[in-house]
């Protein structure tokens, strides 16, 4: 594989590759995406086209008034690729923006090919190239040839695992044992569909579920380190008998309308597509092996004669320790011109290491043309978690997300938590311009 001399070099086409990449051609300067696929495959990828979603179809909140809303408003401002494509690719989720696999990825590939100012190179990077720009974009799955190159700059890796959940075909769920309604009356009654158990029906799911036998990991995944925010449901089982219940399970915001209460435990199905022939099970990351994730969650009633299209999968993330390595910008502090974006710079989620993408495609076109850095201010969701990446003080570094901790408090107190948080967002959204770069 060659690569040209002359180019900004991006290193995968995950949603940060994409979204570097994108910043730099919308601002009249050719760039090169490198992607391995289809030419080599991750653990966790099938699909051939870019931005492919693995984990989860759902892109967190929608509301301005939350972080992860906020969030994907900033990166509207700043002409986000993934956010308009999640938008044209959207299906019913309530308050959250969930999406299409296959249409969403379909969308981002479209109009990647189609910027005449991208060029595209498919193969595996083995060496950092020489380039005068470069964003190692590759993502939490790198590649074991770039990984150590990678290591070789950034002196070790830090790892966690992540995990998907499963997706049970639409019409074999049984509706007579479940019904249609968003938690809290957020968005449409069809979003979501719930799947009640009693006490005791959920008290035989949960000893099954701690008993069941999981899957053997790779010799490379040995050392456990299981991440929070993307925790497996036979691991949040295993801490006690509730804890799914104040999780994934909690039935607050619900009331089942056969019996007009509150049900003991709830499964929400959260649409895979916009028709409806596919159901993900919210929050049910798992690493069982399928033939017990088959018999595990055919005891909720509703999934007693579930066909489950696909079974969730669990595979290491790795990331770099950014804090010692990065700026604010996603530029290494000492290799002038390198940047990483993604997941492999410790920003947890999808529309995160989206936005890590487009700062670090900024700052390399900036670069290139002669203008200063460019970071958002600290009130601002993008520029919290660049500076919480970058910060040479954080211990115990680990991935994180959207959330409105991230952010400097308001000058007064406020202790309605729905309002504070708007007033957060509505903070941020007003200092935020595209004047700021």
């Amino acid at each position: 594989m060659t690569l040209p001399k002359n180019k900004p070099i991006v290193i995968g086409a995950g949603l940060a590759g994409v979204e570097a990449a994108w910043q730099l051609a919308e601002r009249g300067i050719e760039v090169c995406l490198v992607e391995m696929k289809p030419v080599k495959f991750s653990p966790a990828h099938k699909s051939e086209n870019f931005a492919e979603l693995v984990c989860s179809n759902s892109l967190k909140a929608l509301r301005t008034g939350s972080a992860a809303g906020m969030l994907k408003e900033e990166m509207k401002k700043l002409g986000s690729l993934t956010v308009e494509c999640a938008l044209m690719s959207a299906v019913p989720a309530g308050g959250a923006l969930a999406v299409d696999r296959d249409r969403f990825s379909s969308l981002v590939t479209e109009k990647i090919k189609q910027n005449k100012n991208i060029e595209i190179v498919y193969g595996e990077v083995t060496e950092i190239p020489e380039n005068d720009i470069v964003i190692i974009a590759a993502g939490p799955l790198v590649s074991e040839n770039l990984a150590k190159e990678i290591e070789k700059i950034c002196g070790g890796f830090l790892s966690f695992f992540d995990a998907a959940a499963p997706i049970v075909s639409g019409d074999s769920i049984d509706m007579e044992n479940a019904f249609c309604q968003s938690r809290y009356d957020r968005g449409d009654e069809s979003d979501y569909i719930n799947c009640p158990m009693n006490k005791e029906e959920y008290e035989l799911f949960y000893n099954e579920l701690v008993n069941a036998e999981r899957a053997e990991l790779h010799t490379f995944e040995k050392k456990k380190n299981v991440y929070e925010g993307c925790m497996p449901i036979e691991i949040m089982a295993s801490r006690g008998a509730d804890t799914m219940r104040f999780g994934p399970l909690k039935p607050v915001g619900l009331r089942d309308p056969r019996t007009g209460h509150r049900p003991w435990a709830v499964l929400q199905l959260r649409k895979e597509n916009l028709p409806g022939s596919a159901y993900n099970l919210v929050g049910f990351q798992t690493n069982l092996k399928f033939g017990e994730q088959k018999r595990v969650f055919s005891l909720i009633p509703a999934l007693k004669n579930a066909e489950f299209l696909r079974y969730g999968v669990m595979h290491r993330n790795t990331f770099i320790n950014s804090p010692g390595l990065l700026k604010s910008t996603y530029e290494m502090r000492e290799r002038s011109g390198l940047f990483f974006a993604g997941q492999i710079t410790g920003v947890e989620g999808y529309m995160e290491s989206a936005s890590s993408g487009i700062l670090a495609g900024i700052n390399a076109a900036n670069k290139i043309q002669g203008k200063g850095e460019f970071v958002p201010s600290e009130r601002t969701m993008i520029g919290a978690l660049a500076r919480y990446i970058s910060n040479e003080e954080v211990e115990n570094f680990q991935p994180m997300g959207a959330n409105f901790g991230a952010l400097p408090p308001l000058d007064e107190k406020v202790k309605d938590k729905k309002l504070r948080y708007e007033l957060l967002a509505e903070r941020g959204l007003k200092e935020y311009t595209r004047e700021d770069e």
